[in-house]
């Protein structure tokens, strides 16, 4: 008789994806607060239906249970309100620190790809943050999403395509780049 393994715990199956569910919470809710108590609310949805969970991958099951509790969360408490702005100082630092010249055009590129994923719908905004950011694979978010893996790859390349456009507008928005704006207040 082949020797079977016994399921995961708890602890062991879903608490080392804590920081990947609050950060999907995060860029979801886009508000710190409400990510902290939805990300929470969510844990405590996974700790209650944990016993009917099957085995599989852990984390996506997780992201899931995050996705759905954040949709609900804002389609009970925010229907038409505007999200609040994204906090800036919840990212660490490099650890190489780069010179003063590429730290300012590092944080222009920074803010820039913030704001205009801000300025994505949440449906697009999700798939973006999965992929590049969480690193997940398109079946994994085909699971998460509950689209098809198809519908995935189309909705990432149309999220990825409206986040060009963005920040295209976000750069040409600024008539004056700064490098000029300098030299004329300079010269």
């Amino acid at each position: 008789m082949p020797e079977q393994n016994p399921p995961p715990n708890f602890e062991q199956a879903v608490l080392p994806h804590l920081d990947t569910a609050y950060n999907l919470a995060r860029w979801l809710m886009r508000n710190e607060q409400d990510a902290q108590d939805v990300a929470q609310e969510a844990y405590l949805r996974a700790f209650r239906f944990f016993p009917g969970f099957r085995g599989g991958d852990a984390r996506a099951w997780l992201l899931k249970i995050v996705r759905n509790t954040c949709y609900t969360w804002l389609h009970a408490n925010r229907p038409l309100q505007e999200a609040a702005e994204f906090d800036e100082s919840l990212f660490q630092p490099d650890s190489c620190p780069p010179n003063p010249e590429e730290a300012v055009l590092q944080k222009d590129s920074d803010t820039l790809v913030r704001k205009a994923l801000e300025k994505l719908p949440p449906n697009f905004r999700e798939v973006i943050i999965l992929r590049e950011l969480e690193e997940l694979s398109y079946r994994e978010i085909a699971d998460i999403t509950g689209m098809p893996a198809g519908t995935v790859m189309s909705s990432l390349s149309r999220a990825r395509g409206r986040l060009r456009q963005l920040l295209t507008t976000c750069m040409n928005g600024d008539a004056v780049p700064s490098s000029r704006r300098i030299a004329v207040v300079n010269g």
